[in-house]
């Protein structure tokens, strides 16, 4: 790990000008996803920004009857809170899906929404990969890529986004509020904060130097059933190969559809929503139009046909 310096903030504008003032710097809080890299050295912040300080760690209600969730609230407190387990299931399910106790009760809202590609060629540093080195080249082009993604990709990357949570943030239509340098708010909804690779991989979100989350809201609860099922390659502590997120309204009234682990980031089409009536076949088909497969992860192609249908199977028991 390469020498940094240090610094604790208060507020969410004096995290943003203090990123401002130090190029290269890193907001940490859980630290789960951001210590491993730098130890690997993939990361190499000169000056890390500690935020646990800030009170960003509550879940309340909004005007509106939905919910506000701060940056800060650790995964474990989300999944459980009672609100987010009766109106909004389908988060809890995908948060209690992803790594292990230990990580969530450490982990991080904003963290969570931020976490890097998990692409064996983005952690290996003895291997080209443009995600961490822009112009360096691919090696999953043409190496082990069957866990990587199939939608979204590009001819510079075909790594897949990480995150359960937010597949499941992506079917509830969730915003992430922020706040820039100078104290600027905005806020980004979750459907734009994601980039897809083109030629900047290395650019994963919507972000501006120095932004800073302070919140993810969701809006008033839709109702229907909650599903998020998730096929990994062991039982615990493993990324999707394939996950589905939704939320299915009684008496064919519709769905809300997001899929993990194919895309390269949390992948909904909004147009495949409208033919469930017809069928996984005929729906999965819609959600992988244009989805670009190797020999090695053809595979998700049918396993996301099959996934979709057990939901399905599940939301008329």
């Amino acid at each position: 790990m390469k020498a940094f310096t240090y610094e604790r903030v208060t507020s969410p504008a004096a995290a943003a000008d203090a990123a401002v003032r130090s190029p290269g710097a890193k907001f940490i809080a859980g630290g789960t996803n951001l210590l491993d890299l730098m130890k690997l050295e993939i990361e190499t912040p000169q000056h890390l920004i500690d935020v646990n300080r800030i009170s960003l760690d509550k879940i309340e209600a909004t005007p509106a009857g939905g919910l506000r969730i701060g940056a800060l609230v650790r995964n474990t407190d989300l999944a459980a809170d009672p609100r987010v387990k009766k109106d909004y299931a389908v988060l809890s399910r995908a948060l209690v899906s992803g790594a292990s106790g230990q990580l969530r009760n450490k982990a991080t809202t904003a963290g969570n929404l931020l976490q890097r590609t998990r692409c064996p060629y983005f952690y290996d540093t003895t291997q080209p990969c443009n995600k961490r080195t822009p112009g360096a080249g691919c090696a999953a082009l043409g190496g082990v890529n069957r866990g990587l993604a199939i939608l979204g990709t590009s001819d510079q990357c075909i790594a897949n986004h990480p995150s359960d949570m937010a597949v499941a943030m992506r079917a509830l239509d969730a915003e992430v509020e922020t706040v820039r340098p100078g104290g600027a708010v905005r806020t980004i909804p979750i459907a734009d904060f994601y980039r897809l690779p083109g030629a900047t991989p290395n650019i994963e979100t919507a972000l501006e130097p120095g932004e800073f989350i302070t919140a993810v809201t969701l809006p008033k609860p839709i109702g229907g059933r909650h599903f998020y099922q998730k096929v990994r390659d062991r039982a615990s502590y493993a990324f999707a190969l394939v996950s589905v997120a939704a939320v299915m309204q009684p008496n064919g009234g519709g769905a809300r559809l997001a899929f993990g682990g194919v895309g390269s980031r949390p992948w909904r089409v909004e147009a495949a929503e409208g033919r469930i009536g017809e069928g996984p076949k005929v729906t999965a088909a819609a959600v992988l139009a244009g989805a670009r497969t190797t020999p090695q992860n053809v595979f998700k192609t049918q396993l996301l046909e099959r996934t979709l249908g057990s939901v399905f199977d599940q939301a008329k028991a």
